[in-house]
């Protein structure tokens, strides 16, 4: 397992790249992972212990979180507590969940119940007790906007109507939650699923919040129809998008456009010709067009409220993404047989990061499909050793995607070849 150093500084055995400052402090916000694994850093520095250790004895267990630890990995005893993680279609993580080094931005192991305690004790100390953890000034840069934005320090703080709510989401390989907390009223919930889809999270905790009477919180659950569209106008709106350091894409699969995020296939009702929604997702997409009629974007409005709009991309060999992304991308288009595209994403993305096995693993696909069997023979052989992660090599990544691609209904014929070329068993 790589040392913390290692992740920052992107030096093998990690396989991320190095964290670095990407503009200037107190510009504007942007969530980073990396700027909390520093914050790891520095309070073990300044303690001179593990990590792991000073946060149990002087944050878990003052709180009441005596069953959550940093520990990575757990520790052997209580292995067997620890949920086992799935793909948003169902498939193992291999090896049952990852161990991250990244400890403060990705390896707490917790219960909803503990994660409740300390809700409560933020609730608590909000009304003017004391925290068990925290100086009251701390507590109000925790629970307060900063800046007018989105975020606390820590926490994303959401105003309904007046009624104020903390709350954070969460999401490693495998697994996805999110919490809220209300400053006044006492109301509150946590929600933990062992998959990448997230789909339920959101019914489950407006459904707590109307059966609680959280107050302004609950909406009633969109029941839409749409009218129907021309293939013409949907086939101009294909694509992908960017925003807020994601991507959403339009697309067909089955014969079927479908809007796409997250890992989230989600059919569009329309409105009118140019403005949609999804059963899935809050936002009312209203698609955006320049004075020749060629769709630019879209913007998106939840309850009213405008956020920044999404981006049409125009040329994939120019995008600008953290590397997960744009593999996520390449994949999205192996998915839906568009192997031109996946192509150009996986190209961009090893031209940005030439360290990304699953980049090159991914445009080795692109070219078998397309049928260039040479070329993706020559990326499949270079990288069969390559270290992805820990115990984890690019003949493991191949393997996996045989298996998901066959588990599909996609066409894996074409693999029989390679394994048999590269001398190794087929899964």
């Amino acid at each position: 397992m790589p040392t913390i150093y290692e992740v920052l500084d992107g030096k093998t055995p990690s396989f991320t790249p190095a964290v670095r400052s990407a503009f200037e402090p107190d510009l504007r916000f942007q969530y980073s992972g990396g700027g909390t694994s520093i914050s790891q850093v520095l309070l073990t520095d300044v303690t001179r212990q593990a990590y792991d250790v000073w946060m149990y004895e002087q944050v878990l267990k003052p709180i009441g979180m005596v069953n959550s630890t940093y520990a990575q990995p757990p520790a052997k005893d209580i292995r067997y507590l620890c949920a086992s993680a799935y793909r948003g279609d169902g498939t193992p993580v291999k090896r049952k969940f990852h161990v991250y080094p990244e400890q403060a931005a990705a390896g707490l192991w917790m219960t909803p119940s503990d994660l409740a305690q300390y809700i409560i004790d933020m609730q608590r100390a909000w009304k003017g007790e004391p925290s068990k953890v925290l100086t009251p000034e701390m507590v109000k840069l925790h629970l307060s906007p900063y800046n007018n934005g989105p975020t606390a320090m820590g926490t994303f703080v959401e105003d309904h109507a007046g009624a104020v709510y903390f709350g954070h989401g969460a999401g490693n390989d495998g697994f996805c939650g999110q919490f809220f907390g209300s400053l006044e009223g006492g109301y509150g919930v946590v929600i933990f699923l062992n998959s990448e889809s997230g789909r339920l999270l959101g019914d489950v905790i407006n459904s707590v919040a109307k059966a609680y009477n959280w107050e302004n919180f609950y909406r009633e659950p969109r029941r839409v129809t749409g009218i129907p569209m021309p293939e013409e106008t949907l086939k101009s709106y294909e694509g992908l998008y960017v925003f807020d350091d994601t991507w959403a894409a339009i697309g067909q699969k089955d014969n079927t456009f479908h809007f796409y995020t997250g890992g989230t296939y989600a059919k569009m009702y329309f409105a009118t010709p140019e403005q949609f929604v999804n059963e899935e997702f809050q936002a009312v997409k209203t698609m955006i067009k320049d004075e020749k009629g060629n769709v630019t974007g879209y913007k998106r409005t939840v309850n009213g409220q405008e956020y920044p709009a999404a981006t049409k991309i125009t040329r994939i060999d120019t995008m600008q993404l953290a590397p997960h992304l744009l593999a996520e991308i390449s994949w999205y288009y192996i998915e839906n047989k568009q192997y031109a595209a996946s192509l150009a994403a996986s190209r961009r993305g090893a031209e940005l990061y030439p360290e990304e096995i699953m980049m090159r693993i991914n445009m080795a696909h692109a070219y078998l499909y397309s049928g260039n069997y040479a070329e993706a023979l020559t990326i499949y052989k270079a990288n069969l050793s390559s270290v992805v992660r820990t115990g984890y090599s690019g003949a493991d990544l191949l393997k996996d995607d045989y298996t998901y691609l066959r588990d599909n209904a996609h066409d894996v014929a074409v693999f029989d070849r390679v394994f048999k070329d590269l001398k190794i068993r087929k899964p």
